[in-house]
């Protein structure tokens, strides 16, 4: 791989990852804390919504962004050929 190539490579990479942790940031950090009166106003399986977003709706969607991550990465590997 040329270095234009490799730039771009690891520019895209380092892309995904920050619009991954925004979302994380605002999942974990937006809805757990700042937006909990709103949410708490909604029951989800019998618990408020900002408390379940606080305790486990954070987790999943951290889980769920690892799977992104590693899918979309699988894609920018093989587009810039890199790939196992």
């Amino acid at each position: 791989m040329d270095d234009n190539a490799a730039q771009a490579y690891w520019k895209e990479n380092i892309t995904t990852i920050l619009k991954l942790l925004v979302i994380w940031f605002v999942v974990s950090y937006g809805c757990g804390i700042i937006f909990i009166d709103e949410l708490n106003a909604i029951t989800f399986g019998g618990f408020k919504l900002g408390f379940w977003f606080a305790q486990q709706g954070s987790i999943y969607v951290f889980v769920i962004l690892i799977f992104v991550y590693a899918k979309m990465m699988e894609r920018i590997e093989e587009k810039y050929d890199v790939h196992e």
